[in-house]
């Protein structure tokens, strides 16, 4: 998919619309997930900027990536206002635009639902963090109660769902996709954001991190 055809104008302008209502549910559980960040840090589909105002001032600074229009142009607008030196730019998650090892942390915040292909946007952001770098992610996955899996795999099969959620899917086992690309999940746990009958709940939070760099291939170290 490219920049140009991720273009979601009504689903853009409801999830803005709604966003600062929303802030009262969700708002705590940014905070909890961008807790204790340092350094430089990428958060992919960063939407219109509602994480900014939750970023601790021990990070020094975030690039944000978000390829919608309407919403980039709020996150900017979100970005003036921040405690933290924020950079909005035009982007999507596969691929990234920035150089091997050049995070120290990265965000997926109620995005790997979105992206078309979950394993290369994951295989990105490995790429573009550090040995040891943290991936922390908030996301929405499938339930593990058959009937409601049921209903949320028909409606991302249908293409209901994701027509009106602008690409979202319901029924992705995001977290599983993380172990499997290959990073170590140090601490996760499930939460309902707003009532835990919708079909985009649950929720899972937590952190995971790149593999650390192998000491035996130092830069320094003779064949």
């Amino acid at each position: 998919m490219s920049q140009a055809e991720v273009n979601h104008p009504l689903f853009a302008r409801f999830f803005t619309c709604f966003s600062a209502p929303m802030e009262r549910e969700i708002g705590p559980r940014r905070t909890e997930l961008l807790a204790g960040l340092e350094g430089r840090v990428l958060e992919i589909g960063a939407g219109n900027g509602m994480n900014f105002a939750h970023y601790p001032e021990t990070v020094a600074e975030v690039v944000a990536v978000e390829p919608e229009p309407y919403l980039r142009e709020k996150a900017n607008e979100a970005a003036q206002s921040a405690r933290v030196r924020v950079s909005v730019r035009d982007g999507i998650a596969d691929p990234l635009p920035f150089d091997d090892a050049s995070f120290d942390a990265a965000i997926a915040s109620l995005v790997l639902c979105s992206v078309p292909d979950q394993a290369r946007a994951l295989a990105e952001l490995r790429r573009v963090l550090k040995p040891g770098g943290e991936l922390r992610f908030l996301e929405h996955v499938a339930s593990e109660q058959p009937r409601k899996r049921r209903v949320q795999s028909s409606l991302d099969d249908s293409g209901i769902w994701p027509r009106l959620g602008g690409g979202c899917h319901c029924a992705r086992d995001t977290l599983g996709a993380i172990e499997y690309a290959g990073f170590e999940v140090e601490r996760s746990r499930q939460l309902d954001v707003g009532p835990g009958w919708m079909h985009t709940n649950p929720h899972v939070i937590g952190i995971a991190r790149s593999p650390a760099a192998d000491p035996t291939q130092s830069a320094g170290e003779a064949p």
